[in-house]
């Protein structure tokens, strides 16, 4: 998908197939899935699914939720995607069951090796586990797996793998806070 050793000042980064999927997607995105009422997740999870997105049961994705392919996203059940959520999927992204990613949160499967010389993009995929929450406005980089129950708090930044289950993560870069109960979660 990833175009390597191109002029990314003149070339395109990107396969024609997959800009031209994306351009398809950015119409039904604008026309369709952004100007949905609120509680129409039935209809947004129908055009997500259309373009190769796979959900499990009771996804709830807001109407505006950013999603860069949507073929690269595997979700489970009973997970909800916020207003302003941002999921820039270069790479796959998989969100477990009863994962929670609130508003204006980030995860971004993109960045460049800032050594190479013509500052190669590259994708690393994004995991969360299950009873996974990303707070508000926290980031989740490229190539990061959160383990099961943990917590980013708000504006936390995750560029590393989160390892330690039920744990809670806040910060820029995120450390650990504290440990989580997981009889919290039924």
């Amino acid at each position: 998908m990833i175009i390597q050793n191109n002029d990314p000042y003149t070339q395109p980064c990107f396969s024609l197939g997959n800009r031209v999927a994306r351009a398809l997607w950015g119409v039904v995105w604008l026309l369709f899935f952004r100007p949905s009422p609120r509680t129409f997740h039935a209809w947004r999870r129908l055009l997500l699914r259309a373009f190769g997105a796979r959900l499990g049961e009771h996804v709830n994705v807001h109407a505006n939720v950013k999603v860069w392919a949507p073929w690269m996203l595997t979700i489970g059940n009973r997970v909800g995607i916020a207003n302003g959520v941002t999921l820039y999927s270069m790479a796959p992204i998989y969100i477990g069951d009863n994962c929670v990613v609130s508003q204006g949160a980030h995860l971004c499967c993109g960045s460049h090796d800032i050594d190479s010389a013509n500052f190669q993009l590259v994708a690393r995929p994004i995991r969360l586990e299950k009873h996974v929450w990303i707070c508000a406005d926290a980031f989740v980089g490229p190539g990061v797996s959160i383990a099961e129950g943990c917590v980013l708090g708000a504006r936390g930044v995750a560029v590393k793998s989160i390892t330690e289950p039920w744990s809670v993560w806040a910060g820029n870069p995120a450390i650990m806070k504290r440990t989580r109960k997981q009889n919290a979660i039924s």
